[in-house]
């Protein structure tokens, strides 16, 4: 008996225009965002953000669902670089600095694993809205009978847009910055979530070299925008 493709059991039909239309004709858009350090913040700090995220919660009329992603950062070449500037170092003291930092990440690896991770918001948007029909149990009864014509998609997808942009706003208003993940970078984040090992590598089938200049395919575009999550 032939082996069912891995496809079949994704609840993912296309990928497309930087959205995610999946089996039921539902859309997804997925929204990347940075992290805030809370401890180290003063009290009045701390209480400001949560007010601020209380009120972006509040001011919510759709549901989102969000998404914590731990990856393995391989540091092999971060490693080897450093060893590269002890041994070209010229100048004494800061080759034992060097070698003493050196060291210390080489202790920090033996110690535990290094992890990264990366904060995702999923924003639905389903079809029937735009008959003003909220979701529900009836709109997923009448999902499977709806087709969705160019036109209609392209409706969806500004609706869709419209709320994304809605929550980058609002999530500005809490200290976090955010913006959509585009089509290559919502194939990568799915390849990787199937293939963990690979991706801790770097390695990517299908996805243009010059794409590929961090371990984890966002990190160059989350540094223009504030995101870095360690």
């Amino acid at each position: 008996m032939p082996k069912s493709p891995t496809q079949e059991f994704l609840e993912i039909a296309d990928i497309r225009d930087d959205v995610l239309i999946l089996k039921n004709k539902t859309l997804r858009g997925v929204l990347v965002v940075s992290s805030l350090n809370f401890v180290l913040k003063s009290e009045e700090e701390q209480t400001a953000v949560l007010h601020q995220f209380q009120n972006f919660l509040n001011s919510l009329d759709f549901s989102c669902q969000i998404i914590i992603q731990s990856r393995r950062l391989n540091i092999t070449g971060y490693i080897e670089k450093l060893k590269d500037l002890e041994d070209k170092q010229k100048n004494e003291l800061l080759k034992v600095q060097t070698k003493s930092y050196y060291e210390f990440i080489q202790s920090l690896i033996a110690a535990g694993t290094i992890m990264t991770k990366n904060f995702y918001l999923v924003v639905p948007f389903y079809p029937i809205e735009l008959q003003g029909i909220s979701p529900g149990e009836e709109m997923f009864k009448r999902a499977k009978s709806i087709l969705l014509s160019e036109k209609e998609l392209q409706r969806c997808k500004s609706q869709l847009l419209q709320r994304m942009e809605f929550l980058i706003l609002s999530l500005r208003r809490c200290g976090l910055n955010a913006f959509p993940l585009t089509t290559e970078e919502l194939i990568e984040l799915f390849w990787s979530f199937y293939h963990p090992q690979e991706a801790e590598m770097g390695y990517y089938p299908g996805i243009p070299p010059e794409l590929l200049k961090k371990q984890v395919f966002i990190s160059s575009r989350n540094k223009e925008h504030g995101i870095v999550n360690f």
